[in-house]
């Protein structure tokens, strides 16, 4: 065997997060993306000596879990909701048993109660966020909009059709597309650093179907038609005299006078024009959709990062939020703030998290990585006091507005790196919940977390393989799992939320005391 070369075989085993193995030549080869029993044809990237990993190139057989259509038309172009091919009940079952294959890797299964999975309430149309991206489906093809294609970096597939989104997503996405193909305004390439649309980030909230719309570019000006030479070169046209710049960011071709330099990046006022974004949000308030539009947002992001990274933003119609209601609690959700994507799944992973928190009655709780403080806040009306600690300032403030939307006086929200702010904190926790992002704690904030003695801690995870490498720490000081589920709110996708109970008591722990008798009294 050798690098590059065409091999056959069968997905024998399946880990998480969607890793086939296939034995061929005395090796055990991983491929991304292979799912169980499935018969795959995959080139070999990489060797080492017993293993190696391989590039999915075609599914010759499907797998014994496969029983049904994709219902999305772009199912395998997308590279997005790996699992369609599965029914539902088969999804849950794959999530299941890897989630507790991984706490079986590092836990005594006699030693725990594991409670399952739970379903999401809603199999399709569950999103309450999309990041679509502008780009192309090949090199130099038409204007895209929608996900990366499967496998690519650069490469996007328009997902007009998408079925874990609304259809007002949907017309919303296409009616961008369209009005941007018309304008013949470039989008930003990454590697060239240089082109204009970038993302279109749409919110919708579950309960009023209320929607936010949010157009993501950069400052760029460009000329149409001819986007080469004005942009992708890293040249600019010279603004002599600043004539007409503000009024006309188009140059006519016998103005194209080039010199090497960075791009021209343009004032509020001509993004307005050059972006003709009074056209495109009379086009938006027109649409007929479901739902209602409550507010158009231009955000401007120079960054070279590929991430959505808001570095102003400008409201062009209606407010900049939508507010979410989950279990009898209302939330304000601004344009970049962080809210689980299912709506109705989290209201079942909140209820999941709240049961295992069980009694909180007169004890202060800590919420470790509190986001905009959604737990926070479930837990509030029950416990004393909880404090709430994210590193992300605009999550705090979101925090903070919400509990006094909710009129939860008990909640204080701070904001900073965990590992920091509990230093700075007087009060000492009686219940710990720990929801870390996808990387898990870091180890030195585990080390204080662990420090406070707290008998019962809650960790909710969205990545059970960075939960596994936690809770061997955790066990290592004294902590043991006393229960554990797993949450789907990622339907026809590999993602899986995962709860876990911990308490610093042995299951059959007792006090012993000690009493001495005088000799009167042992009569």
């Amino acid at each position: 065997m050798k690098k590059g070369q065409i091999c056959e075989g069968i997905v024998e085993r399946y880990t998480f997060p969607n890793k086939g193995y296939v034995v061929t030549h005395g090796r055990e080869i991983c491929i991304k993306g292979a799912l169980p029993g499935q018969k795959i044809r995959f080139s070999v990237k990489k060797l080492r000596k017993s293993g190696g990993e391989g590039r999915l190139l075609e599914v010759l057989e499907r797998g014994p879990l496969e029983d049904q259509k994709p219902a999305c038309p772009h199912f395998g172009i997308c590279g997005g909701c790996t699992y369609q091919t599965m029914s539902y009940e088969n999804q849950l079952a794959l999530k299941e048993g890897q989630v507790k294959a991984l706490l079986d890797s590092v836990l005594d299964p006699s030693t725990y109660t594991w409670d399952g999975i739970r379903k999401s309430p809603v199999l399709t149309a569950y999103r309450n966020k999309m990041e679509f991206s502008f780009g192309d489906a090949f090199k130099d093809g038409p204007l895209c909009l929608g996900m990366h294609k499967k496998g690519s970096f650069h490469d996007i597939v328009t997902v007009d059709s998408c079925q874990i989104t609304s259809e007002d997503y949907n017309k919303i996405l296409r009616a961008v597309l369209d009005f941007y193909t018309e304008k013949q305004v470039p989008f930003y390439k990454k590697m060239q650093h240089a082109g204009v649309l970038r993302h279109l980030v749409v919110r919708q909230a579950a309960c009023s179907k209320d929607i936010l719309v949010n157009l993501v570019t950069t400052t760029q000006g460009y000329v149409a038609g001819d986007v080469q030479t004005q942009v992708t070169d890293g040249m600019q046209m010279p603004n002599d005299g600043g004539e007409a710049l503000g009024e006309k960011p188009v140059y006519p071709p016998e103005e194209r006078k080039l010199t090497k330099a960075l791009p021209v990046h343009l004032s509020d006022a001509e993004l307005y024009e050059s972006l003709y974004l009074e056209e495109l949000q009379e086009l938006l308030l027109a649409l007929p959709l479901e739902g209602k539009i409550v507010g158009i947002l231009h955000t401007h992001n120079d960054s070279l990062s590929d991430a959505v990274i808001p570095e102003k933003i400008v409201t062009l119609y209606g407010q900049d939020y939508i507010y979410e209601e989950i279990l009898g609690l209302k939330f304000k959700i601004s344009p970049f703030s962080f809210f689980q994507t299912n709506s109705k799944g989290a209201e079942v992973l909140y209820e999941t998290a709240r049961g295992y928190i069980g009694e909180t009655k007169d004890k202060v709780v800590f919420d470790l990585y509190s986001g905009t403080g959604t737990i926070a806040q479930m837990l509030a009306p029950v416990a004393k006091k909880v404090i709430g600690v994210e590193i992300v300032e605009e999550a705090v403030e979101a925090a903070k507005e919400n509990a006094a939307l909710n009129q939860l006086s008990n909640c204080e929200f701070i904001a900073g790196d965990v590992l920091k702010v509990l230093d700075e904190i007087s009060e000492k926790p009686d219940i710990i919940v720990l929801d870390p992002p996808r990387d898990g704690c870091n180890p030195k904030a585990l080390s204080k977390i662990i420090a406070y003695g707290v008998e019962e801690m809650v960790y909710i995870s969205c990545k059970p393989t960075s939960l596994v490498r936690d809770l061997e720490i955790l066990r290592e000081h004294g902590y043991h799992v006393v229960r554990a589920c797993a949450v789907d709110q990622f339907v026809g996708t590999l993602h899986v939320e995962t709860v876990v109970l911990l308490s610093h008591k042995l299951p059959d722990s007792h006090i012993n005391v000690k009493v001495e008798f005088g000799e009167d009294e042992a009569e």
